[in-house]
């Protein structure tokens, strides 16, 4: 059988009962496959005959040396980047497929695939205005690696992390979906707690479009203003001259996206927590490497950021990496540092003439 006989809901978290019996089915996968490629019926039979779990997990391991040997012939290794915002979604929508192929309830799937759709199309849209997709398009962050790694050990490093990990990091983060699929079993529809869930997903969603577009008018404005001299409508010299946004989330966190993409796949974990009445589960495996992924990716990335803006380090001082902090005496937006404008100045002027005519 494809799934496992569970008998309560407690049981569809359980590794021993619905993940290890299963891990044979890769071993015989591709044999499968190879033997069946051309014949449509076939395919589908062993899609519904193979756990989803599994099909998943083989999936991300084929991708792996795909995206090793597409980055070594281009010496590009933003390949994984280039499929981060559209992977977790084919992951959950083969989960919600595979359950509405066998039957299952899935109004719960429905409305998790409907997430994952807008945030896929969020990052999508996002990595694609920033130049993402062009070619040779490139993270600045692996060319700054590659100058401190030598070229044997950055190799190693591509298949171990960039390649291969990232790769089946992606399939980890979405197997919360999986113990959604099981406890379908069992008919339960849409409860109020499911809805905040899906309702929690949707706003940190929007909390990272807010964020990302703060960042991007912001980054439009010193690019007109490096370009021109003037300052753009509705911003500060001293702002576009400091290089970095320091305004609206900005002034919270460092990185306001970042905490809301972490807090999303928290989320989820803990909504497949919650469907199957335990209070944790194996599938937190996805949602703490995504945390720690971040916590290095963007440590990595504030080193960088530190040595070419000057003002970066008193920036860090003001404001929390990903949570606000909660006692700061100087606000993130640098706005005791602004000068006063100069209406300000003619009208205290002009007050304290009419004072002195009266």
């Amino acid at each position: 059988m494809a799934l496992p006989v569970i008998k309560t809901l407690t049981e569809c978290s359980s590794l021993h009962k619905t993940v290890l019996p299963y891990l044979p089915q890769l071993y015989n996968l591709p044999q499968q496959l190879l033997q069946s490629w051309n014949n449509p019926a076939e395919l589908r039979t062993i899609y519904l005959a193979t756990n989803p779990l599994i099909t998943s997990l083989a999936f991300s391991l084929f991708l792996a040396p795909v995206f090793l040997i597409v980055s070594e012939i281009n010496k590009n290794y933003s390949q994984v980047d280039r499929c981060w915002s559209i992977l977790p979604t084919i992951y959950n929508a083969h989960y919600c497929l595979y359950a509405h192929l066998n039957g299952l309830e899935t109004s719960r799937l429905d409305h998790l695939i409907a997430f994952s759709t807008v945030w896929s199309l969020r990052l999508t849209f996002n990595y694609w205005r920033k130049g993402g997709y062009k070619i040779g398009s490139e993270d600045y962050r692996w060319e700054v690696l590659r100058k401190h790694i030598n070229p044997a050990s950055f190799f190693v490093f591509n298949v171990t992390f960039i390649s291969l990990a990232q790769s089946i990091l992606l399939f980890l983060i979405t197997t919360p979906t999986y113990v959604m699929v099981l406890a379908a079993h069992f008919g339960e529809t849409m409860s109020t707690t499911d809805v905040v869930f899906a309702r929690a997903l949707m706003g940190l969603v929007l909390v990272e479009v807010f964020a990302d577009q703060q960042q991007w008018n912001f980054q439009e404005a010193k690019r007109v203003y490096l370009k021109t001299a003037k300052v753009p409508h509705k911003f500060d010299q001293e702002d576009l001259d400091r290089g970095f946004v320091v305004t609206g989330l900005w002034s919270w966190s460092r990185h306001p996206n970042f905490a809301a993409e972490q807090a999303i796949w928290v989320v989820l974990y803990q909504w497949g927590c919650w469907t199957s009445e335990v209070l944790y589960n194996w599938t937190f495996l996805g949602a703490m490497s995504y945390l720690i992924l971040f916590q290095a990716s963007t440590w990595f990335t504030e080193l960088i950021t530190a040595g070419k803006y000057a003002d970066y380090k008193e920036y860090q001082k003001r404001v929390g990496k990903f949570l606000p902090k909660l006692v700061s005496d100087l606000p993130g937006d640098f706005s005791d540092q602004k000068a006063k404008p100069k209406v300000e100045k003619a009208e205290k002027k002009d007050g304290a003439l009419k004072k002195n005519i009266r």
